[in-house]
Protein backbone atom coordinates (compact mmCIF):
# COMPACT_ATOMS: atom_id res chain seq x y z
CA UNK A 1 0.00 0.00 0.00
CA UNK A 2 1.10 3.53 -0.88
CA UNK A 3 1.94 4.94 2.72
CA UNK A 4 0.32 8.08 1.32
CA UNK A 5 -3.29 6.52 1.42
CA UNK A 6 -3.35 5.12 4.89
CA UNK A 7 -2.03 8.52 6.18
CA UNK A 8 -4.66 10.35 4.37
CA UNK A 9 -7.84 7.89 4.68
CA UNK A 10 -7.72 7.03 8.18
CA UNK A 11 -8.40 10.85 9.16
CA UNK A 12 -11.44 11.14 6.23
CA UNK A 13 -12.39 7.28 8.37
CA UNK A 14 -12.60 8.97 11.57
CA UNK A 15 -14.42 11.92 9.93
CA UNK A 16 -16.66 9.80 8.06
CA UNK A 17 -17.48 8.27 11.54
CA UNK A 18 -17.96 11.75 13.23
CA UNK A 19 -20.13 13.06 10.62
CA UNK A 20 -22.56 10.24 10.80
CA UNK A 21 -22.63 9.77 14.55
CA UNK A 22 -23.79 13.40 14.82
CA UNK A 23 -26.84 12.79 12.04
CA UNK A 24 -27.51 8.88 14.06
CA UNK A 25 -28.15 11.39 17.07
CA UNK A 26 -30.31 13.74 15.29
CA UNK A 27 -33.84 11.91 16.08
CA UNK A 28 -32.61 12.37 20.25
CA UNK A 29 -30.69 8.52 20.27
CA UNK A 30 -27.83 6.42 18.40
CA UNK A 31 -28.32 2.87 16.86
CA UNK A 32 -29.27 0.74 16.17
CA UNK A 33 -29.89 1.16 12.66
CA UNK A 34 -27.42 2.05 9.26
CA UNK A 35 -26.16 5.15 10.34
CA UNK A 36 -25.16 3.17 13.86
CA UNK A 37 -23.22 0.45 11.67
CA UNK A 38 -21.75 2.08 8.86
CA UNK A 39 -20.09 4.67 11.69
CA UNK A 40 -18.85 2.03 13.44
CA UNK A 41 -17.42 0.06 10.38
CA UNK A 42 -15.74 3.01 9.07
CA UNK A 43 -14.20 3.82 12.15
CA UNK A 44 -12.53 -0.21 12.30
CA UNK A 45 -11.40 0.53 9.15
CA UNK A 46 -9.42 3.69 10.43
CA UNK A 47 -8.08 1.62 13.29
CA UNK A 48 -6.79 -0.85 10.48
CA UNK A 49 -4.94 1.65 8.78
CA UNK A 50 -3.67 3.64 11.73
CA UNK A 51 -2.24 0.28 12.72
CA UNK A 52 -0.13 0.45 9.08
CA UNK A 53 0.74 4.01 10.01
CA UNK A 54 2.25 3.46 13.21
CA UNK A 55 4.46 0.97 11.45
CA UNK A 56 5.19 3.69 9.04
CA UNK A 57 6.02 6.15 11.33
CA UNK A 58 8.62 3.52 13.39
CA UNK A 59 10.07 3.20 9.81
CA UNK A 60 10.81 7.25 9.48
CA UNK A 61 12.27 7.10 13.22
CA UNK A 62 14.84 4.50 11.95
CA UNK A 63 13.10 1.08 13.55
CA UNK A 64 14.99 1.64 16.61
CA UNK A 65 13.92 -0.10 19.66
CA UNK A 66 11.95 3.16 21.28
CA UNK A 67 9.82 3.85 18.39
CA UNK A 68 9.52 0.12 18.22
CA UNK A 69 7.76 -0.08 21.40
CA UNK A 70 5.96 3.08 21.10
CA UNK A 71 4.19 1.57 17.73
CA UNK A 72 3.48 -2.22 19.67
CA UNK A 73 1.80 0.18 22.46
CA UNK A 74 -0.40 2.28 19.48
CA UNK A 75 -1.40 -0.76 17.96
CA UNK A 76 -2.99 -2.23 21.01
CA UNK A 77 -4.47 0.67 21.55
CA UNK A 78 -5.88 0.36 17.89
CA UNK A 79 -6.95 -3.08 18.51
CA UNK A 80 -8.70 -2.10 21.73
CA UNK A 81 -10.83 0.18 19.93
CA UNK A 82 -11.67 -1.60 17.26
CA UNK A 83 -12.46 -4.58 19.88
CA UNK A 84 -14.68 -1.72 21.19
CA UNK A 85 -16.38 -1.23 18.20
CA UNK A 86 -16.90 -4.08 17.17
CA UNK A 87 -19.20 -5.38 20.39
CA UNK A 88 -21.22 -1.55 19.38
CA UNK A 89 -21.90 -2.98 15.36
CA UNK A 90 -22.89 -6.57 16.92
CA UNK A 91 -25.08 -5.43 19.47
CA UNK A 92 -26.52 -2.56 17.18
CA UNK A 93 -27.43 -5.70 14.63
CA UNK A 94 -28.68 -8.32 17.17
CA UNK A 95 -31.52 -5.44 18.69
CA UNK A 96 -34.17 -3.80 18.02
CA UNK A 97 -34.07 -0.51 19.88
CA UNK A 98 -31.88 1.42 21.80
CA UNK A 99 -32.46 0.27 25.34
CA UNK A 100 -32.25 -3.62 24.35
CA UNK A 101 -28.78 -2.87 22.72
CA UNK A 102 -27.11 -0.82 25.72
CA UNK A 103 -28.53 -4.05 27.95
CA UNK A 104 -26.97 -6.35 25.23
CA UNK A 105 -23.06 -4.25 25.54
CA UNK A 106 -23.63 -4.01 29.15
CA UNK A 107 -24.04 -7.37 28.93
CA UNK A 108 -20.55 -8.70 26.88
CA UNK A 109 -19.05 -5.64 29.34
CA UNK A 110 -19.43 -7.92 31.94
CA UNK A 111 -17.54 -10.55 30.33
CA UNK A 112 -14.29 -10.59 32.55
CA UNK A 113 -11.64 -8.66 31.20
CA UNK A 114 -13.77 -7.27 28.23
CA UNK A 115 -14.10 -3.51 30.19
CA UNK A 116 -10.52 -3.46 31.01
CA UNK A 117 -9.12 -4.09 27.62
CA UNK A 118 -11.46 -2.70 25.14
CA UNK A 119 -13.04 0.36 27.46
CA UNK A 120 -11.04 1.59 30.57
CA UNK A 121 -7.53 1.16 29.91
CA UNK A 122 -6.85 -0.51 25.84
CA UNK A 123 -8.09 2.70 24.06
CA UNK A 124 -5.73 5.08 25.94
CA UNK A 125 -2.92 2.86 24.57
CA UNK A 126 -4.37 4.32 21.18
CA UNK A 127 -4.12 7.40 21.84
CA UNK A 128 -0.78 8.27 23.80
CA UNK A 129 0.97 5.93 21.27
CA UNK A 130 0.16 7.75 18.52
CA UNK A 131 1.10 11.29 20.14
CA UNK A 132 4.52 9.50 21.42
CA UNK A 133 5.30 8.47 17.46
CA UNK A 134 4.28 11.74 16.15
CA UNK A 135 6.48 13.50 19.29
CA UNK A 136 9.67 11.46 18.31
CA UNK A 137 9.69 11.85 14.92
CA UNK A 138 9.76 15.54 15.58
CA UNK A 139 12.41 15.42 17.89
CA UNK A 140 14.57 13.64 15.65
CA UNK A 141 13.13 16.49 12.81
CA UNK A 142 12.00 13.63 10.56
CA UNK A 143 8.58 16.27 10.56
CA UNK A 144 7.96 19.12 10.77
CA UNK A 145 7.54 20.87 14.45
CA UNK A 146 3.96 22.07 14.18
CA UNK A 147 2.62 18.41 13.74
CA UNK A 148 2.39 17.05 17.21
CA UNK A 149 0.05 20.10 18.58
CA UNK A 150 -2.10 19.01 15.60
CA UNK A 151 -2.16 15.53 16.67
CA UNK A 152 -2.82 16.40 20.39
CA UNK A 153 -5.51 18.79 19.51
CA UNK A 154 -7.39 15.56 17.30
CA UNK A 155 -7.06 13.82 20.54
CA UNK A 156 -8.07 15.75 22.83
CA UNK A 157 -11.20 16.76 20.55
CA UNK A 158 -13.38 13.86 21.65
CA UNK A 159 -13.07 14.26 25.25
CA UNK A 160 -14.14 18.09 25.32
CA UNK A 161 -17.37 16.86 22.93
CA UNK A 162 -17.69 13.99 21.11
CA UNK A 163 -19.19 16.20 18.76
CA UNK A 164 -15.95 17.44 17.90
CA UNK A 165 -15.11 14.52 16.29
CA UNK A 166 -14.92 15.63 12.67
CA UNK A 167 -12.78 18.91 13.87
CA UNK A 168 -10.28 16.70 15.06
CA UNK A 169 -10.02 14.17 12.41
CA UNK A 170 -9.27 17.66 10.01
CA UNK A 171 -6.94 18.52 12.00
CA UNK A 172 -5.51 15.40 12.04
CA UNK A 173 -5.84 15.18 7.97
CA UNK A 174 -4.04 18.33 7.97
CA UNK A 175 -0.51 16.77 9.96
CA UNK A 176 -0.80 13.92 8.24
CA UNK A 177 -0.70 14.90 5.09
CA UNK A 178 2.06 16.96 6.06
CA UNK A 179 3.76 13.42 7.47
CA UNK A 180 2.86 11.39 3.90
CA UNK A 181 5.42 13.04 2.23
CA UNK A 182 8.06 11.92 4.38
CA UNK A 183 6.68 8.39 4.95
CA UNK A 184 6.59 7.80 0.98
CA UNK A 185 10.11 8.56 0.56
CA UNK A 186 10.89 6.37 3.91
CA UNK A 187 8.80 3.62 1.95
CA UNK A 188 10.55 3.83 -1.33
CA UNK A 189 14.23 3.07 0.10
CA UNK A 190 15.62 0.58 2.15
CA UNK A 191 15.43 0.73 6.24
CA UNK A 192 18.51 2.72 7.33
CA UNK A 193 21.18 1.04 8.82
CA UNK A 194 22.79 2.34 12.43
CA UNK A 195 25.46 4.19 10.55
CA UNK A 196 23.17 5.90 7.81
CA UNK A 197 20.60 7.49 9.42
CA UNK A 198 17.54 9.24 7.93
CA UNK A 199 18.04 12.90 6.50
CA UNK A 200 16.40 15.63 9.20
CA UNK A 201 13.92 18.04 7.67
CA UNK A 202 16.06 21.82 7.14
Amino acid sequence: MNPRIAFIAAPLLTLAYGVIRILDGLDGSRGPGLAWTTGHLAFIAAMGLFVYVFWQMRRMAGGNALSTVIAVIATAGALALATQFTIDVVAGLLSVDNLSMSLLTREIRDTPGVTLAAYDIGPYLFYVGQFALVVQLAVMRRIKVWTPLLVLCDLIMPNIDKDLIPLGAILLLVSFASISHRATSAASRPAPSATEPIPTLV
